[in-house]
């Protein structure tokens, strides 16, 4: 029988542009920008998604959710972690707990963090407390710094699921 535990490392990055709602970690976020992708660009949801697949050995979200295919244009990317959630199911695994960094300037993450636990632990089905968020800036160095874009990073624990 194979490992009981794996670890996996998910990372995201969308450019922030005019005319788009800003979702990160399953929470629309009152922004003059947003994020710019084939789905609702939800970098923080992207990221997990990858750790988790990664984890699992299941490639990645770009395999299962291709940016090609039109019937995941303006997606809500909490659908897409759901699959994932399910498809890491159908192959014997479940989170065991999540820990996430958004890279930012601006907005403030930290007033919305609870919120974005909540959403992403409701898409996973697992206590809000298994989902660690953490937000940082990189002090205006780099893409995220000058406000061109966010980033969101990743790690998970998955487990076997006792039959």
């Amino acid at each position: 029988m194979g490992s009981k535990i794996r670890v996996g490392m998910g990372f995201d990055v969308h450019r922030l542009v005019e005319g788009r709602e800003l979702w990160i970690g399953g929470v629309k976020i009152e922004h003059s920008k947003g994020l710019l992708g084939h789905s609702d660009a939800d970098v923080v949801i992207h990221a997990l998604c990858d750790a988790m697949l990664g984890a699992a050995n299941l490639r990645d979200i770009g395999f299962h959710f291709p940016d090609k295919d039109p019937k995941y244009k303006g997606i809500d990317s909490k659908k897409l972690l759901a699959e994932v959630k399910e498809l890491l199911a159908g192959n014997g695994w479940q989170l065991g707990n999540a820990d996430i960094t958004i890279c930012a300037e601006e907005p403030k993450m930290n007033p919305h963090i609870p919120a974005m636990q909540h959403a992403m632990a409701q898409c996973v089905g697992c206590p809000d407390e298994d989902i660690s968020i953490k937000a940082t800036t990189t002090e205006k160095l780099g893409y995220t710094g000058r406000g061109e874009g966010i980033a969101a990073y990743a790690t998970v624990l998955i487990e076997r699921i006792e039959k």
